[in-house]
């Protein structure tokens, strides 16, 4: 088999070309400027656990020794857990960590939510302009008369069209909004069990009204 014959730059560029333009204007550009950085996170090393930990048991330590009334913010990567643990200090309640952690969640879930929507939209629009390309190759046959070669370029033009369409919505789209999907889901689940780590270990440095109130 000649795979050459399966490299068409015109017929990628209708299917890809054509892909792209259309996610853009169904979806919008936020939502594809979103996408792009959820796709560009994939890349690197995502939530690092125990640096997260490490960089808080030094808050933990702090805020044993010198209660919650005295104890000082620290500065971390994370500008989560920066944000909730400076509201823990400030309000000196439980509630208030928490709450600013689910309020990131819910940030960082709408997030996830609008890449796979878009990275989706993509894949059932990639075949669609898979038969567009094809269309356009036997639009190209000559009207008065089949030449051998015109007709062998359409019909190829046309088949591999229709293959770009499939491949890309198939091999490359749909998994890539399954991976950004289950990405967010481990994400999470990650940051729950620091949140769940780290309320757990300063329960009891806060006053008994944080106390009631995080109960």
């Amino acid at each position: 088999m000649n795979w050459m014959t399966l490299i068409d730059g015109p017929s990628a560029a209708i299917v890809l070309g054509g892909t792209a333009v259309a996610t853009v204007l169904r979806c919008g550009i936020g939502d594809c400027r979103t996408t792009m950085i959820r796709l560009t996170r994939l890349c690197g090393s995502g939530f690092d656990v125990d640096a997260t930990r490490a960089e808080l048991a030094a808050q933990v330590q702090d805020i044993r020794r010198d209660g919650l009334y005295r104890a000082a913010p620290h500065h971390y990567a994370d500008s989560e857990f920066e944000e909730a643990t400076g509201a823990l200090i400030e309000s000196r309640s439980l509630v208030a960590l928490l709450d600013r952690h689910e309020t990131h969640k819910l940030r960082r879930l709408v997030q996830s939510e609008r890449a796979v929507r878009t990275v989706s939209q993509a894949a059932e629009l990639a075949p669609v302009f898979g038969l567009a390309g094809t269309l356009i190759a036997l639009s190209q046959l000559p009207a008065d008369g089949l030449a051998r070669g015109a007709f062998t370029g359409a019909i190829a033009m046309a088949v591999v069209t229709t293959l770009y369409g499939l491949l890309a919505a198939n091999l490359v789209l749909a998994p890539l909004a399954r991976l950004i999907e289950r990405a967010a889901a481990k994400e999470e689940t990650a940051r729950q069990d620091v949140i769940d780590w780290l309320a757990g270990q300063i329960a009891d440095a806060v006053p008994p009204r944080g106390k009631g109130l995080a109960a």
